[in-house]
């Protein structure tokens, strides 16, 4: 019956691009959780059951087909001990040797559903946080030296684990010292920081002493999905309840999917069209450190919270105020935290559709539309409803395309940069309106089967000159467009490397499966297929590799799909039958010439290459000084070197110099698309394409322009 059920599902399964959790809801409110007694801390039998479930999904459905055995066994001990402890402040090397005994025997224990070692090793993790906020407490009743010349290393997920108690000792003392000194240096006198981080510790250990078994089994069982694949996951009842909550149409928030990251809470995705988006003063990877409700409420320091009461903070109902100080991704660990201010409202859909522009080539008559696409989205509800005018990213590309041709444009850019994804039928629609006919992606189930996906339009919307400007954050369908538009070799790819996630998720109902049972099982999130582009290779772990690679692809090289741990690597079948375009083999040689001496002399992209890397040095390091004077020279040649570099990619642009005397966020004030440098140098390379007589010839644009008009809109 478990299989039958299992198939059932499989059959239509939807492709999971992106699960936004947090931040979009209306508002609620938690009761404080009670404090879970150690005794409670044991396994249920609906634990059991689910792990019954989802060993036997996983085992007989999951797309990589991973046995259930002692090497399996070894990595889930290892991601439970990092899940648990990842930054390596509270376990001892002794407790890490204790628990030697599970490593090849936890695949034993999930067969059998004998859940008990997990618990085992968590109350001993419940145990040492109990210690050392003991130890934080009695630091912090003692002054800090901070004239002292010593060094901090606050990333410790490489180090080894501590040998001693008077090791870890010392570890937490200066852990303890930078947290004081980040304070200090933020004009907190001594009463207050002692203050805050007297609580901030008390928050890590309520937040560990309220963890109770469902939430101790989420965590091990997560550690058993995750040493598989990155992208298969178990929801207990509680997250499947929030899960469903950010699947709503109707979405209030702030429009930001958030994670954790050690004590702290990152903002892993901004969300198109919400507050934080229209802000543009939060971006990805930027550390909420503190939450305050309305424009003159107390700014909550957040950092060891757990992510779910940050979440309560942060939701809130559609026009109320709320500020979030932020140490910001490019500030590093001695960087100013910065406070900003927004107002929740819901994520408009207005505001995540396409739009479009043009941008002038300089010593050229040339014009280059460009569409901005920051999602793949169509309007379900009134879809289903039956109305003739829906939105969706098809329909209105359409229309932009239209528009810019009356406008007399010579090329075309789709500007799909962070574009995580979205709707897979938008991603077909979409490239169906650049070429006639013919496949556009491939999906290999876990049994081997392929379908086609083919283009569902036979009719071309434009057929003139064409770029895709990508970069690594651009995902999942976006990587499908790209893809297709490359094999068919329609148009140039340029930009980075994608993010290179080619793979489907479904999401499994868990209670499905248990009979005479009241209680709830939570669901399980599973890889069942991947993604194959019609030539055959994956997207997955490669991404799509643009024609002309920019310089900012060797920043942070290591980035995306590929770096996630056990991720599908790329793979490849057999590719389908379709006609490219162009019978040209060329690779855009000269194109390629023009681009580099180009940006050798353009100094505001050499800028941004600088910049960027600036960035990628700072969030790399591990370490920091505690001696107040250094800190505070650090952090001042920090800003001084961004200011500077700011100041001169504005004046680069044509703008005036940054005014110190305003905030950091003011070069985001100037929101010209015609001021973006990558966009900018994109629309050179596409006008080389058309010069150098690589594109299509111009004067089809005008036949394409007519057959658009008589398509209905």
């Amino acid at each position: 019956m478990l299989d039958y059920l299992i198939r059932k599902l499989s059959d239509n399964y939807l492709p999971v691009i992106s699960v936004l959790l947090f931040c979009l809801a209306s508002y609620s409110v938690r009761a404080e959780i009670p404090v879970v007694d150690e005794s409670r801390l044991v396994p249920a039998e609906r634990h059991e059951r689910a792990t019954e479930i989802i060993t036997h999904i996983i085992d007989s459905y999951h797309y990589k087909n991973r046995p259930l055995d002692d090497h399996l066994s070894s990595s889930i001990l290892d991601q439970y001990l990092e899940s648990l402890d990842p930054n390596r402040s509270y376990f001892l090397a002794s407790d890490i040797h204790s628990f030697e005994k599970y490593r090849y025997t936890l695949d034993n224990s999930l067969k059998n559903g004998d859940l008990k070692p997990a618990f085992v090793i968590f109350k001993v993790y419940r145990k040492r946080v109990e210690e050392r906020i003991n130890i934080a407490m009695a630091i912090l009743e003692r002054d800090f030296n901070f004239e002292k010349d010593e060094t901090y290393i606050f990333d410790r997920r490489d180090s080894n684990w501590a040998e001693s108690k008077t090791e870890l000792d010392d570890i937490w003392r200066k852990r303890i010292k930078n947290d004081a000194l980040s304070l200090v240096l933020a004009d907190k006198k001594p009463s207050e920081y002692k203050d805050t981080l007297k609580k901030r510790y008390e928050r890590i250990r309520t937040n560990t002493f309220q963890l109770g078994a469902n939430d101790v089994y989420q965590i091990f069982i997560n550690s058993y999905t995750t040493a598989i694949e990155p992208h298969t996951a178990y929801f207990s009842p509680r997250a499947s309840e929030n899960f469903d909550i950010s699947m709503r149409l109707s979405l209030e928030g702030i429009g930001a999917v958030l994670t954790t990251d050690n004590d702290y809470t990152v903002i892993q995705h901004i969300i198109p069209g919400g507050p934080a988006d229209l802000s543009k003063k939060l971006h990805d990877n930027d550390k909420i450190i503190g939450v305050g409700q309305g424009k003159d409420g107390e700014i909550i320091d957040i950092i060891g919270w757990r992510l779910d009461d940050v979440v309560d903070l942060i939701r809130g109902p559609k026009g109320t105020t709320l500020r979030l100080e932020i140490l910001p991704k490019n500030a590093g660990p001695e960087g100013a935290n910065e406070i900003i201010t927004l107002v929740r409202n819901k994520i408009k859909l207005e505001e995540q559709a396409a739009k479009s522009f043009i941008i002038e080539i300089p010593d050229s008559s040339g014009k280059i539309g460009v569409i901005n696409v920051p999602t793949f989205y169509i309007d379900f509800a009134a879809q289903a409803k039956g109305e003739s005018d829906y939105r969706s990213t098809s329909r209105d590309v359409r229309k932009l395309i239209a528009d810019l041709l009356d406008e007399g444009i010579n090329g075309l850019i789709i500007d799909l940069r962070g574009n995580g994804g979205g709707s897979l039928s938008e991603a077909l629609e979409l490239t169906g309106l650049f070429i006639e006919e013919g496949p556009i992606v491939q999906t290999k189930d876990s049994t081997g089967r392929i379908d086609i996906n083919n283009d569902p339009d036979p009719s071309i919307v434009y057929a003139g000159p064409l770029a895709v400007l990508v970069n690594r954050n651009s995902a999942s369908a976006s990587e499908i467009f790209a893809g297709a538009i490359q094999d068919y070799q329609r148009g140039i790819i340029i930009g980075e490397p994608t993010f290179g996630k080619g793979t489907v998720q479904n999401i499994v109902d868990l209670n499905r499966f248990v009979t005479n049972s009241s209680e709830e099982h939570g669901r399980l999130k599973t890889t069942i297929a991947q993604f194959f582009r019609v030539s055959g290779g994956s997207n997955q772990h490669r991404g799509v590799i643009p024609d002309i690679i920019l310089p900012t692809a060797n920043i942070s090289p290591e980035y995306g799909e590929k770096a996630l741990e056990n991720a599908l690597p790329w793979d490849q079948v057999k590719p389908a039958k379709f006609i490219k375009v162009k019978s040209s083999t060329d690779n855009y040689r000269l194109v390629k010439e023009r681009h580099k001496q180009r940006i050798k002399s353009n100094k505001a992209f050499q800028l941004l290459i600088q910049e960027q890397q600036l960035i990628e040095e700072t969030n790399n390091r591990k370490e920091t000084s505690l001696l107040l004077s250094k800190r505070k020279q650090e952090r001042e040649e920090l800003q001084e070197m961004r200011d500077e570099l700011d100041s001169e990619i504005r004046v680069a642009q044509g703008l005036p110099p940054m005014d110190s005397t305003k905030d950091s966020n003011q070069s985001d004030e100037d929101s010209d698309p015609a001021l973006d440098i990558i966009l900018n140098e994109s629309g050179m390379i596409l006008n080389d394409v058309i010069t150098t007589s690589f594109g299509l010839p111009v004067e089809i644009q005008a036949v394409q322009h007519n057959s658009t008009q008589k398509e209905p809109l």
